[in-house]
């Protein structure tokens, strides 16, 4: 019974590898970052319409503080006048825009957490399609290197290395 499980494992594991070599994964990394390059676009596009919107806010918040003084300066108008009837209209009027202006503010208030929360979440995602690009270069370069040799392996080129080929490049070109 257990060279059976034992063989049945080994069948299994030799079976995962042929589909791994099937699957190309330079293939599969090169899908999952234009998935994330585009996820990360959307987030941006929301991010501007969020900004938009914010503006917009600003813009409401504005016109109704200048409805509200305008409405304060005609009320103070009617009360020296001692007309009640169009006073209560200016105070039922002035209730309403204070009231939309409350609402514009808590309505400002969530546009800045959205914006602050999509502000992070497009961060994490510009760090980890970095870390995924990387990830295909490597891949990348080390299935285009014939000879198996490490990436980057060319890069570590010290500056003594390079100093003393200086020299020599000037010394074998004096001579001749």
């Amino acid at each position: 019974m257990a060279l059976v499980t034992r063989l049945t494992r080994l069948f299994q594991a030799d079976f995962h590898a042929v589909l791994d070599r099937i699957e190309e994964p330079d293939l599969q990394l090169r899908q999952a970052v234009r998935e994330m390059q585009l996820a990360l676009d959307q987030d941006r596009q929301g991010q501007r319409l969020l900004q938009h919107e914010a503006a917009q806010l600003v813009k409401a918040v504005s016109g109704m503080t200048t409805s509200i003084a305008a409405l304060d300066e005609e009320l103070d108008i009617c009360l020296a006048a001692k007309k009640d009837e169009l006073a209560r209209d200016l105070v039922r009027r002035k209730l309403g825009a204070q009231k939309q202006l409350q609402a514009a503010g808590e309505q400002s208030a969530r546009v800045e957490l959205q914006q602050q929360n999509l502000e992070r979440q497009i961060d994490e995602q510009n760090q980890q399609l970095d870390s995924m690009k990387q990830k295909l270069e490597l891949l990348v370069s080390s299935n285009d290197d014939p000879f198996g040799a490490a990436p980057g392996h060319g890069d570590a080129i010290r500056g003594e290395e390079v100093e003393i080929a200086l020299l020599r490049e000037k010394e074998r070109r004096a001579k001749s």
